[in-house]
């Protein structure tokens, strides 16, 4: 049975359809499935934790690979499914809970101190409506993970994955960077779900920096000024700081550009992850 056939069938017997508060598309296509779960790279020794399973289209490969799949699925009407479709793989593990309201921590420290688990990686296809949240909570929480292979929407995935001061760089694309080493790993046209979604998706594999790329001793400092700055990101750099009072005035902040050798009349978007470092430690040491 093909995953359409499986998806249909499943469908129909419990009288489904996809919930659009909750952004479900249910995937379709064999391919992507087999990418997103080669590119996470699981093996027996891995915890998996999968946000928001639906139907178990992917539930399914990973409790073949992994040593124990932990599922997260807020719908009631998709853990019945899952139950039914699970119960049997004693590596399953289901909760019934909003991820943004998991203790991820706690839940990663129980399950390393009474198993073999030995990396934590977690596999979503998540909703586009709640994707920034909920990737921005796994990588700022600092939790002990491995990767974090997801499929998106494409437009933001773009943003995701960008190098600082390319042509997709936003505010989320230095924090992204900050953390993870991203890759795009396959497109997906909107035909492969059901029902079809009205853009393109993106799998994409962020995988934990063991090291931060810049040293910052208040990195929280550094983002609140990279945030500030793509507040108003059609202005300049100066004057979006200046605006958002991360500084005080024009003067002040022309002599701390100048002194960092950075142009007064760049935008937000052209500078590197250092460069925010660089103006976080200059305005915090007052040496200008």
């Amino acid at each position: 049975m093909t995953v359409l056939e499986e998806t249909k069938f499943i469908m129909n017997k419990y009288h489904i359809k996809a919930n659009k508060s909750l952004g479900q598309n249910f995937l379709i296509r064999e391919e992507v499935v087999q990418a997103i779960v080669d590119s996470s790279e699981i093996k027996k020794e891995d915890l998996v934790i999968e946000i928001g399973p639906g139907l178990g289209t992917l539930t399914k490969e990973l409790l073949e690979k992994a040593g124990k799949v932990i599922c997260i699925e807020l719908d009631k009407k998709m853990v019945q499914i899952l139950e039914d479709r699970f119960s049997l793989y004693d590596n399953f593990e289901l909760l019934n809970q909003d991820v943004l309201k998991v203790d991820l921590r706690n839940l990663i420290e129980k399950e390393k101190e009474n198993s073999n688990i030995q990396k934590v990686k977690i596999v979503a296809n998540l909703p586009y409506y709640i994707t920034t949240p909920i990737i921005m909570k796994l990588l700022e929480d600092e939790l002990p993970l491995e990767s974090i292979t997801v499929m998106i929407q494409k437009e933001v995935a773009d943003r995701l994955i960008a190098i600082p001061g390319e042509k997709e760089t936003g505010a989320i694309t230095y924090s992204i960077y900050y953390y993870t080493q991203a890759e795009g790993i396959l497109e997906v046209p909107n035909h492969s779900f059901i029902p079809e979604p009205e853009v393109t998706s993106k799998v994409i594999k962020l995988s934990i920096r063991k090291e931060a790329p810049v040293e910052i001793e208040e990195k929280e400092f550094m983002f609140k000024i990279i945030k500030n700055a793509f507040m108003q990101r059609r202005k300049t750099l100066l004057n979006a700081l200046v605006n958002t009072k991360i500084l005080t005035n024009k003067e002040q902040g022309t002599k701390l550009l100048e002194e960092l050798g950075i142009p007064i009349t760049i935008r937000p978007e052209k500078l590197g992850l250092e460069d925010y470092a660089k103006i976080a430690q200059k305005i915090n040491s007052f040496s200008f």
